[in-house]
């Protein structure tokens, strides 16, 4: 496969830059201000956890929490996994071999493509920067072939923040159960869309070959218990999944288990904190773009922590991504990270972040550089 190119750059710049404005997760929380969510007998739980090996499935109080996620899903019909990235690994190797076809939605979280391309052959949907990144189901059906086995879908998306509409989506639903084609849905940003009426239904529940992608990383802000989970009414496959996970983690971190137990637990106040965090922060970019509307072009998220604001400036997207962080110690991930084999993605747009606190220093520091940068141009 080829480098995985959003974590090479954030292993050089994640951890260094002054400023990290394009974090894909939400300002996250210490142990203890966790365990203040939690009742005694789970804190006591915590607190005395054995340190051995855990089941491959999941704590069983974990499947139940998550289970209790889904309106259709029971604890039998989730599988953990060590963060969401293990479950696209996992899923796609075993859902695909070398004679099968894919779908896969552009742009995207670089795995969501890569995994598959290593495996067989795969054809690219581009979402629609004209239509809201929307995804148009008629050029879905024109994709389809004999060999057809799964369409890859991300919504709420990254990197575009898109929330496809729920008659697209149903029809995408549709158009799979009529195929007899795998669903996966990464939805890993459900939760804290904008506005709630435009939550799309999880594709498990509506599907009995679909494959629902979640972690706590994201939507709530934990991504050091390094939890994820895929929700499938195909037990047979989750069955395969579990055994091809016995040649990777093999299990999940006990504490880690029984912290992502808590959180699911306090998952309304872990999200109400969240979401007013979101919409605080994005009202300060809506204020920093519309001051800088000669330059970027802002398209507002309908859901997740991430954005991918068009640049209008002179010179290359790329560069000025470079020295946005060189010269201000401002991280942003410039086009080619998204960059796809599968179809041409825009060159002139950038991802920001916005799920972090304090994110007023790193937009004083953007201004600055935007205000010396036009006034030495």
């Amino acid at each position: 496969m080829r480098d995985f190119e959003l974590e090479l750059y954030f292993s050089n710049w994640e951890f260094r830059a002054r400023y990290n404005l394009t974090a894909s997760d939400i300002e996250s929380m210490s142990i203890s201000e966790l365990l203040a969510l939690a009742s005694d007998e789970d804190r006591e739980a915590f607190e005395s956890q054995w340190l051995g090996y855990t089941k491959t499935f999941g704590h069983p109080e974990l499947l139940e929490e998550i289970a209790g996620t889904y309106e259709t899903i029971d604890s039998s019909e989730v599988l953990c996994f060590a963060g969401a990235e293990e479950g696209i690994y996992t899923a796609m190797r075993v859902l695909l071999d070398k004679d099968d076809h894919a779908i896969v939605a552009v742009p995207n979280y670089q795995a969501a493509e890569t995994i598959p391309t290593d495996i067989c052959s795969v054809s690219g949907l581009l979402l629609d920067e004209n239509d809201n990144w929307s995804l148009d189901i008629d050029r879905v059906k024109r994709e389809i072939r004999p060999r057809t086995k799964l369409i890859s879908i991300n919504f709420p998306n990254n990197p575009t923040g898109a929330v496809l509409e729920s008659d697209r989506y149903l029809a995408l639903v549709a158009l799979c159960r009529q195929h007899g084609l795998y669903l996966f849905s990464d939805e890993v940003y459900r939760l804290v869309e904008r506005d709630p009426a435009i939550r799309l239904p999880q594709a498990a529940d509506l599907y009995e070959k679909a494959l629902s992608l979640n972690v706590m990383s994201k939507a709530y802000g934990l991504p050091g218990l390094r939890i994820g989970w895929v929700a499938s009414k195909d037990k047979r496959i989750l069955s395969k999944m579990e055994r091809y996970k016995h040649y990777l983690t093999i299990c999940n971190a006990a504490p880690s288990e029984r912290l992502a137990i808590i959180a699911l637990r306090a998952k309304e106040t872990i999200l109400q904190r969240n979401r007013n965090l979101l919409d605080h922060n994005l009202k300060k970019l809506d204020t920093f773009f519309q001051d800088f509307s000669d330059l970027f072009d802002w398209y507002r998220p309908a859901g997740g922590c991430v954005a991918f604001p068009r640049y209008l400036g002179s010179g290359d997207t790329n560069q000025f991504c470079e020295d946005l962080l060189e010269k201000a110690g401002v991280l942003v991930l410039p086009p080619r990270i998204f960059h796809s084999e599968l179809h041409d993605t825009p060159l002139d747009r950038f991802r920001i972040g916005f799920g972090r606190k304090n994110i007023e220093a790193g937009l004083a520091a953007f201004r600055a550089h935007l205000l010396k940068f036009n006034s030495t141009n």
